[in-house]
């Protein structure tokens, strides 16, 4: 059974990199992983599912632990579903296809995961703020985007690209100076934060 489990598990990130749709780095989920253990966190929301492989290996690191995950790209979406439901966890992962802006919940979460289009890492931390638990964290994946977050604008030839690296260093800006929050940083696989609120 537990063969079965891993061999599936190891199934759902093989085609998802053979169809170079972006997963967590090994690094980033061990992380994310080891703190779901250590902090007891008991309730997830993932914004970015891909293809439910975080959410997956978040659902296995602890039996308790129940995950929301929105993800707005309809072929992934369907894939995640189909691996969520290959690996039998329904019950404990509860996929949304939306975009993620335009989602209202309710429910309050221990960890909220931010890992979808870095140009809006902003905007998701401010639209879902409010449904963190007082003790819980937020985490921020790729907040090195290859490198190219501690290079000069100058050294990146696609505007696009420097785009997108501004944003994502007006984040971190954000996280730094914002006085609610206490913010860690991280050189773990593509560069990820912790973020809790100062109590």
């Amino acid at each position: 059974m537990v063969d079965n489990i891993y061999n599936n598990i190891r199934e759902v990130k093989r085609n998802a990199l053979n169809e170079g749709i972006p997963i967590m780095q090994d690094e980033t989920i061990d992380f994310i992983t080891d703190y779901i253990v250590r902090n007891e966190v008991r309730t997830i929301l993932e914004i970015g599912t891909a293809v439910g492989y975080s959410a997956i290996m978040m659902a296995f690191a602890n039996p308790m632990v129940k995950i929301v995950s929105i993800e707005k790209d309809s072929d992934r979406y369907i894939k995640a579903l189909k691996n969520v439901k290959k690996l039998g966890l329904e019950d404990r992962i509860t996929l949304i296809f939306k975009d993620a802006l335009e989602v209202s919940l309710s429910d309050k979460f221990d960890l909220i995961i931010i890992d979808a289009a870095k140009s809006k890492n902003l905007d998701f931390f401010s639209h879902f703020e409010n449904n963190l638990e007082v003790n819980g964290s937020i985490i921020t994946d790729n907040l090195d985007f290859h490198g190219y977050v501690n290079k000069n604008l100058s050294e990146i030839p696609s505007r696009n690209i420097r785009g997108l690296v501004k944003k994502i260093r007006t984040y971190i800006d954000f996280l730094k100076n914002n006085p609610k929050y206490k913010t860690n940083f991280y050189n773990i696989g593509d560069g990820i934060s912790v973020t809790e609120r100062r109590l």
